[in-house]
């Protein structure tokens, strides 16, 4: 069976509004994939496809889920969006991953990008017409780009008066980047500019507020929320936002008899402030090349510009001195902006005002930012050693450095972040002091006991094969495997996602912990007694099975409830503890 990849833009979440290519996209999919909250939106246009559903911050792994599915299994596989999948939606991703695996459009597996309506588009619409000039969408979340980033764009934007829809503007943990915008564009807009805020637009929950920059904080801001910020010429009529669409310039909405017929607006002569409107396209004709600047009709008053003005003042066109040799010569032409504020002087002399000087604005330089790389790694002494040497201590610290981070976590590792391009001239000092190294994120990691200090040895060989082997491998979720070499299980294996204990020579075996939550217990003793020689292989199968079927972000003992069976070891509901409430009613 061939497989292919749809990422589908379902728009803002109504039916109404999803395309019908989506619709038929959805249809033919065997595996739809997405985040848990936009699968039920959609979840009525599906019929018995099978749903894999995530939670927020999982984007990676549901790209890598996809592309898994489509290439080994061969399946049909949705990757959905809300809005349009190629803005802030999937589509990027799942190339990405992609491109990792060597993918081409010729020989790998298809895949169609099926478009949907944007935020910055359903918000409009429901806002009035505030996109009607240049406009641009900047996402507030710091979770895949750096924030130092973020707030360039925003300053940019404002400085160059765009109209901003503002993405995934706050969440229950990131509150301070809306503040941080609204500070930055405060600094160029009126605090009365118009700003829309749009929540579960198209949705049973829309929420619609139009408000101003000074008070948009007041107002109820999540990452259902679409922020849409006018311009300097945005305004509120009727409850609408609108944006002037600029053709002002061109003519006048109230003339009967417009001075410019419709196909001649867009003559660069009649648009002396375009970027063709340069000093070889003003003035010109086909026929003949462009006058010098000299011969050009200028802006003059009727008399000398220090006499008092009078009503009959006016401002006429002086016409062309007589070409002369030496005026043939064509000279550097002044540009579009020097002519009108030629024409601005004559026209103030006339009237007898002073034109104020120009002053240009500074250029600002070109950005060149470039997003701080930050290398993060697993660290410990060992599999069964929990000793660190001060030597070891004092190199982990000064690799760190004053930039870098050091945390301490209850996996029997320190997590080390460090600012660098450089790896391997961190790892490679860190390993010559004979310190373990290791990935983190969704992996496995194999937390052995000290073995009382080394001194009940037996099974330590096994413990490092097994780190050796899994140690660090990609896993669907993140995966810990509990080593104690002894039946008092002092470092608490069998609260692990698999637990194993070595006892009087032979080893016992626990699936399934639940390792967090106010109901979390041990894992289910599945064996006792297996031999040595055959643990090791079998926890392999284990987790082989584990990495191939579980759903990404699905933990081990949800994956072992949900497939019954594993290794011929039988999943049961673990007991339930009765706890008698306290005597003091607490």
């Amino acid at each position: 069976m061939s497989g292919k990849l749809f990422v589908i833009g379902f728009g803002p979440g109504s039916f109404e509004h999803i395309t019908k290519r989506a619709r038929e996209a959805l249809q033919e999919s065997d595996v739809i994939i997405g985040y848990s909250t936009y699968v039920d939106l959609i979840r009525g246009l599906l019929t018995d496809q099978e749903i894999v559903s995530t939670g927020m911050t999982e984007e990676v792994t549901r790209a890598r889920e996809a592309v898994r599915l489509a290439e080994e299994e061969g399946k049909k596989v949705a990757v959905i969006s809300s809005g349009d999948a190629g803005v802030y939606g999937m589509a990027g991703l799942v190339y990405e991953v992609l491109v990792e695996k060597g993918w081409t459009e010729a020989t790998g597996v298809p895949i169609e990008i099926v478009p949907g309506i944007s935020a910055i588009n359903s918000c409009g619409a429901i806002l009035g017409a505030p996109i009607m000039h240049d406009a641009c969408t900047i996402s507030l979340s710091d979770h895949l780009t750096p924030w130092e980033l973020i707030e360039r764009r925003i300053d940019a934007a404002g400085m160059a008066d765009f109209v901003i829809a503002l993405y995934n503007p706050r969440s229950g943990r990131r509150t301070r980047q809306i503040v941080e915008a609204q500070r930055i564009l405060l600094q160029y807009r009126s605090p009365d500019t118009p700003v829309g805020i749009v929540k579960s637009a198209y949705r049973e929950r829309e929420h619609v507020v139009i408000t101003t920059l000074a008070q948009m904080l007041e107002h109820d801001i999540g990452m259902l929320t679409t922020v849409i910020i006018g311009n300097t010429s945005t305004f509120v009529y009727d409850g609408k936002m609108i944006t002037p669409r600029g053709y002002q310039r061109k003519y006048t909405l109230s003339a009967d008899e417009q001075p410019l017929k419709p196909h001649q607006r867009l003559r660069v002569e009649n648009e002396p402030w375009s970027l063709e409107a340069t000093t070889d396209t003003l003035g010109s004709t086909p026929a003949a090349p462009a006058a010098p600047a000299k011969d050009r009709p200028v802006m003059v008053d009727t008399e000398p510009a220090k006499t008092a003005p009078t009503s009959s003042a006016t401002a006429v066109l002086e016409a062309p001195p007589a070409v002369t040799e030496e005026a043939a010569t064509p000279k550097a032409q002044p540009a579009p902006f020097e002519w009108a504020m030629q024409a601005l002087n004559a026209i103030n002399a006339a009237k007898g005002m002073a034109t104020e000087p120009s002053v240009k604005a500074p250029n600002r330089p070109v950005s060149s930012f470039q997003p701080e790389m930050i290398f993060e790694v697993a660290i410990s002494p060992g599999v069964a050693n929990k000793k660190i040497t001060p030597q070891q201590m004092m190199a982990i610290a000064e690799v760190a450095g004053e930039k870098g981070e050091i945390e301490y976590t209850p996996h029997h590792q320190m997590i080390l972040r460090v600012p660098t391009s450089n790896p391997d001239h961190v790892t490679g000092r860190l390993r010559e002091l004979g310190l373990t190294l290791s990935p983190i994120g969704d992996v496995l990691q194999v937390k052995a006991c000290d073995f009382c200090d080394g001194e009940k040895k037996d099974s330590i060989p096994y413990a490092e094969e097994l780190a050796q082997k899994l140690g660090g491998k990609e896993m669907p979720k993140e995966m810990k495997i509990g080593f104690n070499g002894c039946g008092m299980a002092c470092y608490r294996a069998v609260q692990e996602d698999i637990g194993i204990v070595f006892r009087k020579g032979k080893f016992d075996l626990f699936l399934g912990a639940k390792t967090v939550g106010r109901n979390a217990h041990s894992g289910l003793q599945v064996a006792e007694g297996i031999p040595k020689e055959e643990i090791v292989p079998l926890v392999e199968r284990i987790v082989t099975r584990f990495k191939k079927e579980a759903f990404p972000n699905e933990r081990f003992h949800k994956f072992f409830q949900r497939v019954g069976v594993i290794e011929g070891y039988k999943w049961r509901e673990p007991a339930k503890e009765e706890i008698e409430n306290a005597a003091c009613g607490d």
